[in-house]
């Protein structure tokens, strides 16, 4: 995962990629793939041109991961979006707000 997400930060030049953070990783037993979870930030456009861009990406990411890493195989990459952090800024955002509510009870207004 470190190594992935320092090709992405300073190789890959797809300007489709947004910010994007990469959560997990499932390899399988063999090494012969990999399901990288990723959480991109923006818009539900820019969102979606960064996962086209990444699983568009996979070979290039795939390739200098293998020149990265010494193991017996380089796993091919698929990119997954995964919304956990998108849906902890929407349960914080809601907790805030019950809270001002709340103060603001308390405070009469």
């Amino acid at each position: 995962m470190r190594e992935l997400s320092e090709i992405l930060r300073a190789e890959l030049k797809d300007p489709r990629v947004g910010f994007v953070t990469l959560l997990s990783c499932d390899v399988s037993p063999d090494l012969r793939s990999a399901v990288v979870h990723a959480s991109p930030l923006g818009d539900a456009r820019a969102t979606a041109a960064t996962m086209k861009g990444l699983q568009s990406a996979a070979g290039f990411l795939s390739t200098a991961l293998g020149k990265r890493i010494h193991t017996r195989r380089t796993p091919s990459l698929t990119f997954v979006r995964d919304e956990s952090i998108a849906q902890g800024v929407r349960v914080t955002t809601m907790i805030d707000e019950v809270v001002r509510r709340d103060e603001r009870k308390a405070h009469g207004e």
